[in-house]
């Protein structure tokens, strides 16, 4: 049987992740807090954090960024987290 977690992304009762996806104590948050999908969700979003802000998880300094990110998009802690302002996602209108 799937380990179920009450997801703080999704915010309804989801199959939890199969271990932490982050070292450390923030990964185990994640692991106790968010599901498969929420994990998800994340992915897309990070992907989307990285390209805005020109990050790199091979820097430390990007890592520190991300994991403020990770902090804002799962807990609601600090300023991180949101999409980047004026962010259009691809075919979502605009100018051009």
């Amino acid at each position: 049987m799937a380990r179920m977690v009450q997801c703080v992304v999704l915010k309804v009762e989801a199959e939890g992740l199969d271990r932490p996806p982050h070292p450390g104590e923030l990964g185990e948050r994640i692991y106790e807090n968010v599901s498969k999908e929420g994990w998800q969700q994340w992915l897309e979003r990070l992907t989307t954090i990285i390209n805005e802000n020109g990050l790199s998880t091979a820097d430390e300094e990007s890592l520190v960024v991300i994991e403020k990110h990770m902090l804002g998009f799962f807990f609601g802690e600090g300023d991180y987290g949101q999409l980047p302002a004026g962010f259009r996602p691809p075919g979502g209108g605009g100018k051009k």
